[in-house]
Formats: C-alpha cells, structure tokens, sequence
C-alpha cells in the first residue's frame, strides 16, 4: 500500500495523456507521485472522492 496525505499546501497538477486516455494527477514537486487514471475508472474515483466529503461534513468536518 502507498498512501499519500493530501494538504492544503501540497501542490496538485493534473494533465491529460489524450494518446492513452488517460489522466494524469501530480502529487509534490521535487519528488512528486504520480496517480494515473484510465478514462473508465474516472467516475468512481470521483464517486469516492465525492462520498468521502459527503461523510466528512456529515461529521461536522469542513472542507
């Protein structure tokens, strides 16, 4: 497992691959991590992101 914690401060940069359908999400700068999602599994992951906030702020969470 690799996990990556997402601050308010870590730069995000997200680019299309168009040639592989793909997106690409960079994580840092002189290290950075690369996620690179398949234009079929784009909906679930934003499906996951969206649930997730949804239960912070259904937990007094502020986003």
């Amino acid at each position: 497992m690799v996990r990556v914690h997402v601050t308010a401060d870590l730069p995000i940069r997200g680019s299309a691959l168009p040639f592989a359908d793909r997106v690409e999400v960079r994580f840092g700068k002189a290290f950075p991590v690369v996620l690179v999602i398949d234009r079929a599994a784009l909906g679930g992951l934003r499906a996951a992101l969206e649930q997730g906030a949804n239960e912070l702020d259904s937990a007094g969470g502020a986003l």
